[in-house]
């Protein structure tokens, strides 16, 4: 195999073994966490890019890879928002993730578990009621919280995280109601109408990809038909969320309350994001920085799988 080069631009060396299989592959560049014009300048020398969407500045399209020779991205995660997939393909550079690797995947239960963490956690006020505390508070009553059991949990998506997430919510016994037009499983809890789900959960969690379809599955004309007092969970994309309509809803519904790990174009225009501008006045959001698959187990089936399948590629 003849060596090529490969620029990594995620943070890799705290991941056991990855830089031994990378390593193997050929010659490879490790910067942590650059920015656009770093890559820009560097690019034209590299055969492949080893990249994750959780932290990274950069956009993997036209305006990085315009001029460049590069032959693959391979990304460790399911996702590729961070991709100008359709860019790519027009280039003829090959696209590595996970989103097919039912082998990888399926070991993979961090971000269902961080979608529970999120539901619990706003349920029982955890964050709101641990800041009082600092500032010197020690009152319940504005802390009153929900019980798991007596709830009913809408779930949208039912593939690997959505299975996870319905599992976990059963166990602790609430009520569940899961949409999923594209799942042949016939369970006395699925609906085909998603608005019933709306109007009957008290909490939403969305476990979609993101496609154009699935685009601001959740607007205000979908808000309009939710309780006053629902929770919704996100760890799934921020684009499949119209945070506009979001905001006036929550402005309009003091007892509702949004978490979520991720945001709309996270990437590119984090800064400026409404949700985050939001957050920082008001105790109905909660946001995270898109750590659901951020574990040292996650990361290690993850970012070793996308590296062999790496390693694969250039092989054959």
């Amino acid at each position: 195999m003849n060596k090529k080069k490969i620029l990594v631009i995620t943070e890799v060396k705290h991941i056991k073994g990855l830089t031994k299989i990378l390593n193997q592959i050929g010659e490879v560049r490790y910067l942590q966490n650059p920015n656009f014009n770093q890559v820009k300048k560097i690019i034209n020398n590299y055969d492949a890019i080893f990249t994750n969407p959780n932290k990274s500045k950069i956009y993997i399209g036209k305006k990085l890879l315009e001029n460049s020779k590069l032959k693959v991205v391979c990304t460790a995660s399911t996702g590729t928002n961070h991709i100008d997939v359709n860019y790519l393909k027009k280039k003829k550079i090959r696209i590595i993730s996970l989103t097919k690797e039912k082998k990888i995947i399926n070991k993979i239960s961090s971000t269902a578990e961080m979608a529970l963490a999120l539901t619990l956690s706003s349920l029982r006020n955890v964050v709101s009621s641990s800041k009082s505390v600092l500032k010197g508070s020690w009152d319940y009553t504005k802390f009153i919280g929900r019980q798991f059991n007596s709830l009913t949990i809408g779930i949208i998506g039912y593939g690997r995280l959505g299975k996870m997430y319905t599992k976990y919510c059963k166990a602790l016994g609430a009520k569940i109601i899961v949409y999923d037009p594209y799942s042949k499983i016939k369970k006395d809890y699925f609906t085909k109408n998603i608005d019933f789900l709306f109007k009957n959960s008290d909490i939403i969690s969305l476990h979609i990809h993101l496609s154009k379809k699935n685009k601001n599955i959740i607007n205000s004309k979908k808000l309009n038909l939710m309780k006053s007092n629902v929770l919704i969970i996100n760890t799934s994309r921020g684009e499949l969320i119209n945070e506009k309509d979001l905001i006036k809803f929550l402005k309009k519904n003091r007892e509702a309350k949004f978490a979520s790990d991720v945001i709309s174009n996270e990437i590119l225009k984090r800064k400026s994001n409404l949700l985050i501008k939001d957050a920082k006045q008001n105790n109905q959001i909660v946001i995270t920085p898109h750590i659901g698959g951020m574990t040292v187990e996650a990361q290690e089936f993850a970012y070793l799988g996308a590296a062999k399948l790496l390693k694969k590629f250039f092989i054959n």
